[in-house]
């Protein structure tokens, strides 16, 4: 009887598809999006006038964390990279796990919070449909890209990213002509009735705002798929940042300058009500449509990298090796997308926005902290390759502090769950320990 062939074949893995170009499309699109246009309102019902302060401090704490990713993306560009680079520095998988966990867990979670900002924008454009039936259509859309493939998803970033640039714009433009008809507003005058501010409420309102911030750290979790990371990774997480965070400067001055800060704060589509007061011109249905572009572009990019640090973390050994699946078609961790889909899903039919922005926020503080400590342990004992970008010794230093100085400021509610998945981690932790030593 003649003996079955065997196949020798290595797994699949993922394409490499994303250019330099791209990839910051990618950046800018995930960072843009449901933070400002959903974020702002909530960011000035706590900072008020001084919103601008607020955001500025986000942007500082989250440019010196880009700093120490882009060096890090650059010397060890995989999947799972926080995960990845905890492990180079320290050599402990426990510790990989943990950090692994609450990316995963603030992935998600930014999921789901994108997704009932995306039913609040779509109860202005249908009035009466249910929110938890627009919960479930687009996170049913999104896995349904997300499984396509990195090219269709890379190609409705690319267009989504164009659209809600352009919804920017139009708020920044029509506010600036309505307060340039307005003797009493501007922004300047709202830059000096900032001042008056207490630090308590700017810090508050930056630890909120901070979820704006945060898609850079995405850029790591696609390296498999980017052309030449260690070149492309640095710049492209680098460009990204900062062409988001003028944007966003000139966004929250003109929306605080044109509402009241009190009236931003109460609106479930704050950058909406900014149009609607300086401008008749803009449809109010036309300006929808593409806040809902923005937050849904957000929530796509937000399963891409749940799905694929899933799917790095089963490669690296960290959790079920049925989760590293690879398509053999679609060439995409089909497996890995539907678990993100049933946890978003849980989250998003049972949490806020707040709630879940501020849990996010928190994670990603606790991350970032570990990984700027992670990038000292390895300068200090290791040389960059020439071709990577490298960031002065203190930039990981004042990081990791900036980090932990904003953690207490995030909404007492998100303090408690933050812990609560943290400690769910450190069970994990455990049941990996004692399977390894089985």
């Amino acid at each position: 009887m003649a003996s079955e062939p065997m196949n020798d074949s290595p797994p699949p893995e993922l394409r490499r598809s994303l250019g330099f170009w791209a990839l910051v499309f990618y950046g800018v699109g995930d960072i843009l999006g449901a933070g400002i246009y959903a974020l702002v309102g909530k960011v000035a019902g706590v900072a008020g006038s001084a919103s601008w302060a607020a955001f500025g401090v986000a942007l500082v704490v989250a440019g010196l964390t880009a700093l120490t990713y882009a060096e890090l993306g650059g010397r060890f560009p995989r999947s799972a990279g926080e995960s990845f680079f905890t492990g180079q520095a320290f050599g402990r998988p426990g510790l990989s796990l943990l950090v692994g966990w609450m990316v995963l867990s603030s992935g998600i979670l930014s999921l789901a919070t994108v997704s009932v900002a995306f039913g609040g924008y779509m109860s202005g454009l249908v009035p009466g449909l249910s929110p938890s039936a627009t919960v479930v259509g687009i996170l049913l859309l999104l896995a349904a890209i997300n499984f396509r493939g990195m090219r269709e998803s890379s190609t409705t970033n690319i267009i989504a990213t164009m659209v809600e640039l352009t919804g920017l714009l139009i708020v920044i433009v029509v506010g600036a002509l309505f307060l340039e008809r307005s003797p009493d507003a501007g922004i300047l005058q709202t830059i000096e009735a900032g001042r008056a501010a207490s630090w308590t409420e700017i810090t508050s309102g930056a630890a909120l705002g901070f979820f704006a911030f945060i898609g850079f750290e995405d850029m790591v979790n696609v390296a498999e798929e980017v052309k030449d990371p260690e070149r492309n990774m640095p710049r492209a997480i680098l460009a990204a940042l900062c062409v988001t965070g003028i944007i966003y400067l000139l966004v929250v001055l003109v929306a605080t300058s044109v509402v009241p800060p009190a009236e931003l704060g109460v609106s479930d589509a704050p950058l909406l009500s900014v149009v609607q007061r300086a401008t008749e011109v803009v449809p109010d249905r036309l300006f929808t449509l593409i806040a809902l572009f923005a937050v849904a572009n957000t929530g796509l990019l937000n399963f891409i990298m749940a799905s694929r640090l899933i799917y790095g973390m089963s490669r690296q050994g960290l959790l079920p090796t049925a989760l590293g699946a690879v398509h053999p078609r679609r060439r995409t961790p089909h497996l890995a997308v539907v678990t993100v889909l049933a946890v978003a899903l849980a989250l998003a039919l049972s949490g806020t926005l707040t709630f879940l922005a501020g849990t996010t926020s928190l994670l990603l503080l606790l991350v970032f902290f570990t990984v700027n400590v992670s990038l000292m342990v390895i300068k200090r004992r290791e040389s960059p390759s020439p071709r990577t970008f490298c960031a002065p010794r203190w930039v990981p230093l004042v990081g990791a502090i900036s980090c932990l100085g904003l953690m207490p400021f995030v909404p007492r509610s998100s303090l408690l769950t933050a812990g609560i998945i943290v400690a769910l981690g450190a069970c994990l932790v455990l049941l990996h320990g004692a399977r390894s030593r089985a």
